[in-house]
């Protein structure tokens, strides 16, 4: 590092061999209770144990607002897989509108979240969502999914979809473990 670096610079900038770059993958969703083809009911366990908490604050472990955020975009994404049949290997974020947060969410609560489908739009659907702690309002939001298959637009990753669907099948059948369905809206 250079001695007269302005402190943002050497920031921006860190030596490559003092850091190192992790994938983490969140499956922030540990059981569906409740679902219909226009609600999905899942939970989000907090334990002490999940390595953000560290950082999140070490005198003060909550649950982030962006983890928040990415349960519901996960629940609302186990509800668009159901509608559609697993038609498509990703659901992702496209758009969070009105995301306000409540009460914080510690190690030792669950984070209940209770999505509803709106409408489906030309690249997957919006949903209004709520989560909830000892049922006080943690978080709220709208939020638009997008549903597609890689292989859409890179034909040499359509093997990787059908992968991609199986494996979300198979986590569909783990969260769905002594959840209630209901065939009628809620």
């Amino acid at each position: 590092m250079i001695a007269h670096a302005p402190l943002g610079l050497a920031l921006a900038n860190p030596p490559p061999h003092r850091y190192k770059l992790r994938y983490v993958k969140f499956n922030l969703i540990d059981k569906i209770e409740q679902l219909s083809d226009q609600r999905i009911v899942a939970v989000k366990q907090v334990s002490l144990a999940e390595e953000y908490l560290a950082d999140h604050f070490p005198s003060f472990p909550v649950l982030p607002g962006v983890l928040m955020l990415e349960a519901i975009t996960q629940a609302a994404g186990w509800l668009l897989h159901h509608r559609r049949s697993f038609a498509c290997s990703m659901a992702v974020l496209k758009e969070a509108k009105n995301v306000k947060y409540g009460q914080f969410v510690a190690p030792g609560n669950s984070l209940r979240l209770d999505v509803e489908w709106i409408k489906d739009t030309e690249t997957g659907a919006t949903f209004k969502a709520a989560g909830t702690v000892n049922g006080d309002p943690a978080v709220t939001a709208k939020i638009e999914l997008a549903y597609f298959n890689l292989g859409d637009k890179q034909p040499a990753l359509a093997s990787l979809d059908a992968r991609l669907i199986e494996h979300n099948r198979f986590r569909w059948t783990v969260l769905n473990q002594g959840m209630q369905q209901t065939n009628v809206a809620v």
